[in-house]
């Protein structure tokens, strides 16, 4: 049976995790495992339930409990659903619910580099992106468009914030993906070198004038090839295009000098897929 609670104090410690706790506090970074994140929408929750992830609590429109959320309750067991009218849990959250529902979940313990890209034969990996819209819809775009495994650096947007989450409609639990390091001393070395052990040839994607066409025969010719962006504004630090095998752009026309990354990423995600 569900555990329904009215909210009527919005200073109840429960509803923290969907208030006043800051992204950094909601992960955790010294004890992973007591870490959680918010899923939003019944869809983008259905997603994360189907992957494994574990529900700690609901929040949700009174509305939604008989409504388009019945079957989350239903599949999150004895688990907590805190409710309230629209205006009573936007003053809460300070935001509009979409779709009237959010979820509490336990963040996952991530998998190693080595364990993510093993099989893999293309991987992306982001550098320092952290706009969170941007980060999600590239988890998307790398979900549909041909990407076995994302890699995250150390300084990007957390993929598990609850907006790359909702704009990725929940590819975030469809696709492997992992941070690769711990700190920014880590990358782009030995990030870089970790990757070509695996065999994979490493791509920058940059405005260069030695860069070669996103359409050379030789990137998709590769056996095993990581893809790896930029982030907003700066695209990726010399260091790291110099570290690489491939430096790659995408022509342009009428005068326009380049893509945002999340676009961008679409394209090379496409264009580079393995045949």
């Amino acid at each position: 049976m569900p555990n329904i609670t009215e909210i009527t104090d919005l200073s109840q410690p429960e509803l923290d995790v969907y208030a006043r706790l800051t992204q950094a506090q909601l992960r955790s970074r010294l004890e992973p495992e007591k870490g959680v994140f918010i899923a939003e929408s019944p869809k983008v929750i259905d997603a994360a339930l189907d992957a494994g992830y574990t529900p700690v609590s609901l929040l949700m429109e009174r509305r939604q409990i008989d409504g388009p959320a019945a079957g989350i309750i239903a599949r999150c067991g004895e688990i907590p659903v805190y409710t309230a009218d629209r205006a009573l849990l936007a003053g809460l959250t300070g935001y509009k619910l979409t779709r009237g529902v959010l979820c509490a979940m336990r963040r996952p313990v991530l998998p190693g580099v080595e364990a993510v890209c093993a099989g893999a034969r293309r991987v992306a990996v982001l550098e320092n992106i952290v706009d969170s819209t941007n980060v999600g819809a590239i988890f998307r775009s790398a979900a549909a468009l041909g990407m076995d495994a994302v890699l995250v650096t150390p300084s990007c947007c957390d993929p598990l914030c609850r907006r790359s989450v909702r704009v990725s409609m929940g590819t975030v639990f469809q696709i492997p993906w992992t941070f690769i390091g711990t700190d920014s001393a880590q990358w782009p070395q030995p990030g870089l070198q970790r990757l070509q052990a695996m065999g994979f040839k490493t791509a920058a994607m940059a405005l260069s004038a030695n860069a070669v066409s996103i359409d050379d025969p030789r990137l998709a010719a590769e056996e095993k090839l990581a893809v790896i962006l930029g982030t907003e504004g700066d695209g990726l630090a010399p260091h790291t295009i110099a570290g690489c095998d491939y430096t790659v752009c995408i022509p342009m026309s009428h005068g326009v000098d380049s893509l945002n990354v999340a676009a961008a990423s679409a394209v090379a995600f496409w264009q580079l897929r393995a045949r």
